[in-house]
């Protein structure tokens, strides 16, 4: 096998497209396919799962991705660091989020980064805390932001922002003559649930919170499932259920009376996002500096 091939196997895996794979890197289609083709008859595995919509990793794919993206990355350093014209190159960094993160932390620090930088690019992608501490193991991502910490080899997880998560819920006569006797949530026991999906650092946290007040999953009366927080808020808002939520989600909706606001602690219920990257992988020079930029900010 050769550097090539491993060029073209990184980026059709990144790129999910043959095609955009050949087009990225100057090269023909075919060109690309023989690549693959040779490195899957060397190493006697298939790397694609293929289908009439995309092409995804196998396992034998994934495994491989570990390897050879780290090799192609060490390859781009070794021209940064002797190529006067590469470093004039504009860098992307690929950035995997979280919804919170993402949606309420990220635009201040991209734009504060921006600024120092303004020659760097990024490449943002928003999922569950699951998925972004998945991205940063197979080294698909530079950096991760998470809501929650799973202990997963060659994770480096550096908290930056106490996030406070509160209880909210319909600003009705029955949920205000709840909030008379603001610490009794005894009512919750059967009360309808709305959770973030699995794989959410907020349900996980939720889960914790939830279950320090005497509430198991077991137990507890969930009547909806829903990934977006938008989607949830206003859920809330017309009545479906009460639900655990980052207050920086949820400032907007308690300031303007749409929903109620119920600690789940005298001094709040909290959980630190987190910066996370692989430490077994050399950081660009990029992304060395945007870790820098958030500790200055946050740290």
């Amino acid at each position: 096998m050769n550097l090539k091939q491993l060029e073209a196997f990184v980026k059709v895996a990144e790129d999910g497209s043959f095609s955009k794979a050949a087009k990225a890197l100057f090269l023909t289609q075919p060109t690309i396919s023989a690549h693959i083709s040779s490195l899957e008859k060397e190493l006697n595995a298939r790397l694609f799962v293929r289908n009439t919509k995309e092409v995804s990793l196998s396992e034998d794919g994934k495994e491989l991705y570990q390897y050879a993206s780290q090799m192609v990355e060490l390859e781009k350093k070794i021209e940064e660091v002797f190529s006067e014209e590469s470093r004039k190159d504009t860098k992307c960094i690929t950035i995997a989020s979280s919804t919170i993160p993402a949606q309420y932390i990220l635009p201040e620090i991209l734009a504060t980064f921006n600024e120092k930088y303004p020659t760097e690019q990024f490449k943002v992608m928003e999922m569950d805390s699951s998925k972004v501490i998945e991205m940063v193991v197979g080294h698909m991502a530079d950096i991760g932001f998470t809501g929650t910490v799973l202990e997963k080899k060659h994770c480096k997880y550096i908290p930056f922002y106490n996030d406070e998560l509160v209880l909210i819920a319909p600003n009705t006569e029955k949920f205000r003559k709840y909030a008379e006797d603001s610490d009794n949530l005894d009512w919750l026991h059967t009360e309808g649930i709305i959770m973030r999906e699995e794989g959410s650092g907020t349900r996980k946290e939720a889960e914790k919170l939830l279950k320090s007040i005497g509430i198991s999953a077991e137990e507890m009366n969930v009547v909806a499932t829903i990934e977006n927080a938008e989607t949830i808020k206003r859920s809330v808002r017309s009545g479906m259920g009460v639900t655990i939520i980052s207050r920086l989600a949820a400032q907007e909706e308690i300031d303007a009376g749409n929903v109620l606001e119920f600690k789940l602690f005298p001094g709040g219920g909290g959980r630190d996002l987190n910066i996370v990257y692989n430490k077994n992988y050399h950081l660009s020079t990029s992304a060395e500096r945007f870790l820098k930029v958030v500790k200055k900010m946050y740290c």
